[in-house]
């Protein structure tokens, strides 16, 4: 089995776990950011792509910002859960490295932490680029290349973050976390931050624009130590 069938075969696999996950109210660590994201995408109009969009939330909040919406995933449980929602104005069963959609066809698109979940990422990167209008825009979140190698040492508040191996490398991930009476089964690939920028260039796109967003709630360590970083990027000029 491929890294690509292993990927998609878990998130199939979880759909339900995550669709409850995502959906209890300020469970995940998406509602502590979910204001700071939307006014880093800020409001616009014309034809928008959510890649990867699991079970719809992202798309809801782009919707909101005032974009027609596609949204898109290789999990078919997913797509039907956003559905229900009326979480986009159009649906398709697609992987990022095989989006069914004409050259740029896109003034906007969305990849929330999903390239993580993605073991080819230039593939996903240049099918992204060729689906996006020159005057285009993407944006990118991703777990923070370095708190995804480390952790805190105790749930203090002030606890320190230990990095117990090297940042450096790309490395397959698997983990499971409960909280509240609720589990969920985390798996993905972990890599530093040059690795992203090499495919992001490598596919003809440009960074304009990094933020490493602060939690807007009790989530105090991680004011101290970013988890996520957020990217605007923008097809290189022909």
């Amino acid at each position: 089995m491929t890294g690509k069938d292993t990927d998609q075969k878990h998130w199939a696999e979880i759909a339900e776990e995550w669709i409850t996950w995502a959906r209890a109210p300020g469970h995940d660590a998406f509602w502590s950011y979910a204001e700071a994201f939307r006014d880093f995408v800020g409001t616009g109009s014309g034809e928008a792509l959510d890649v990867g969009c699991g079970e719809g939330r992202v798309s809801r909040l782009i919707k909101e910002l005032g974009y027609r919406v596609t949204a898109a995933d290789p999990v078919a449980q997913f797509i039907k859960s956003a559905k229900e929602l009326d979480s986009a104005d159009h649906y398709e069963v697609a992987a990022a490295a095989a989006l069914p959609f004409k050259d740029q066809s896109f003034d906007l698109a969305v990849a929330y932490n999903m390239l993580m979940d993605v073991e080819d990422v230039p593939a996903a990167a240049k099918e992204i680029r060729r689906v996006l209008k020159p005057s285009g825009t993407l944006v990118i979140s991703i777990v923070h290349p370095f708190a995804d190698r480390g952790s805190f040492a105790g749930p203090e508040p002030d606890a320190p973050f230990v990095l117990p191996g090297s940042y450096f490398g790309r490395e397959r991930f698997e983990g499971v976390e409960e909280r509240d009476g609720l589990k969920m089964h985390f798996a993905g690939w972990s890599q530093p931050l040059e690795d992203y920028m090499a495919a992001l260039s490598g596919a003809g796109l440009a960074v304009t624009q990094i933020k490493e967003p602060v939690p807007q709630s009790s989530r105090q360590r991680w004011s101290r130590i970013p988890l996520f970083l957020w990217l605007k990027v923008r097809p290189f000029p022909a």
